[in-house]
């Protein structure tokens, strides 16, 4: 069986008629942690809501292969439900609705798309509360309407916390470090290190090499133009943090 988990060859979209991806290619394989960094309008948030699905997106040709099938050809709740996860840049708040009814429902979303029962509400707290555990959380989280009146730190921590319970086979985590301080980013970074499992895959979107000094990525690919131009290891990070981007995009000027 391939260890490739996802797949993207040629990808070109677009928005209200405007192109963004122009050709973007990338191979995440499992137990792999990827990094994306680059300019404000590279893409990169773009390409992470394409890859759940984002109505607002229209792909123009290439294609993304999840887990061997075509990405493209599922709606986005088949998606989540088949192992593709999004942790939001700017997570919505949900009124009303607890976190523990949110996390139950979608739960057995996805055990029902595997062909698994159903848990009830007392098997599924037992399952949540190690997750709480796991995650070091207040277990006072699961009570609380969904984001409403949580800090930015809390709302990043609720997306992980989703993503634990939900074991994505792919988790993108778009801008998860904005707006966050530095105990909170190292809260949010050793969440993240402790769901990382040899069968998945995690794909990160950043501005900053910060967040990178607390979560260790495989590979960091710099974007822009909608596309990628350069990939390499840790030291990459660094050396876009000392210099910013003008000397890659100067060197695919030249390249061109």
């Amino acid at each position: 069986m391939s260890d490739v988990i996802l797949s993207v060859q040629d990808l070109t979209a677009e928005v209200d008629g405007n192109p963004i991806l122009k050709g973007f290619n990338l191979e995440i394989k499992a137990g792999e942690i990827h990094a994306i960094m680059g300019p404000n309008g590279s893409g990169k948030s773009t390409f992470s809501k394409i890859l759940a699905g984002h109505p607002a997106y229209t792909v123009t040709g290439g294609e993304i292969v999840f887990l061997g099938q075509n990405l493209l050809e599922l709606e986005p709740d088949d998606r989540a439900k088949s192992g593709v996860f999004l942790a939001f840049q700017y997570p919505l708040e949900i009124p009303g609705v607890s976190n523990v009814d949110f996390l139950r429902v979608s739960y057995n979303a996805k055990r029902k798309h595997e062909g698994l029962e159903e848990l009830d509400a007392f098997d599924f707290d037992e399952v949540v509360q190690s997750k709480v555990t796991l995650l070091k959380m207040d277990p006072s989280f699961l009570s609380r309407s969904v984001n409403e009146g949580f800090s930015g730190g809390e709302k990043k921590r609720n997306e992980i916390l989703q993503m634990a319970l939900l074991e994505p086979r792919l988790g993108i985590l778009d801008e998860i470090d904005s707006g966050l301080d530095i105990d909170a980013l190292k809260v949010v970074a050793g969440s993240v290190n402790a769901l990382k499992k040899p069968e998945n895959a995690t794909l990160i979107i950043t501005h900053y090499q910060r967040l990178l000094n607390y979560i260790l990525p495989d590979v960091i690919h710099v974007m822009a133009d909608g596309r990628i131009l350069m990939s390499g290891d840790k030291d990459l990070a660094l050396e876009l943090e000392a210099k910013g981007y003008d000397w890659v995009l100067e060197g695919e000027a030249v390249g061109a």
